[in-house]
């Protein structure tokens, strides 16, 4: 197993990273927020991995933080979706947005990610929605844990204030992912759910 590698950006290309350590070039599979947050080509750079073995190859997947890596072993986890496909989605937005989309249901959100269907992010959705937490969702950077942080624990008050009034938590669920402001304060949210529950 190859948990990181600690060296230098020889390459940076759509998708991939090349670094070298101790004279060996690693070539590494990435989502665009890696590539993003990488540094320019000739910096130093702590990369995790993760080793993947299959019989007709052998992969190695990069990732800048701890969090992305474990959510892309969650989303591998899901049948039918293997390592592109994990990469597509983690690449399709901001962690903690992804992070939230599953933890609320949003098939919306999920599915806008290149060859995510609905289908397949209904499955996301089911199967990792008890698998993720508050703070997972308020991972992505130090900068935006509070605002996420905040928003997660809104929307967990919002949904439990509409189940207090009788609807069920897939009801409060599929409402509260329709709204589009989803850092408003819980009355607000439950004001715009019970909007969205008019046209569900």
């Amino acid at each position: 197993m190859i948990a990181f590698l600690d060296g230098k950006v020889c390459e940076k290309t759509a998708g991939q990273l090349v670094i070298s350590c101790g004279g060996v070039g690693f070539q590494l599979s990435c989502s665009m927020n890696t590539l993003q947050a990488a540094p320019a080509v000739g910096e130093s750079m702590h990369c995790l991995t993760v080793f993947s073995v299959r019989e007709d190859a052998m992969e190695l997947y990069g990732f800048a933080t701890a969090e992305e890596r474990a959510l892309f072993l969650r989303l591998i986890g899901v049948s039918g979706v293997g390592p592109k496909m994990a990469l597509a989605l983690l690449g399709a937005m901001p962690l903690r947005d992804l992070n939230i989309a599953i933890l609320m249901e949003d098939i919306t959100a999920i599915s806008r990610a290149p060859g995510i269907g609905k289908k397949t992010a209904q499955r996301i959705a089911l199967e990792l929605k008890d698998k993720v937490s508050a703070p997972d969702a308020a991972a992505g950077g130090s900068a935006g844990v509070p605002a996420a942080a905040a928003a997660v624990d809104g929307l967990t008050e919002a949904m439990e204030g509409l189940i207090a009034l009788g609807y069920s938590a897939v009801e409060a669920r599929t409402a509260l992912s329709r709204v589009k402001d989803k850092s408003a304060k819980p009355d607000e949210l439950i004001g715009l759910a019970l909007r969205e529950m008019v046209n569900m």
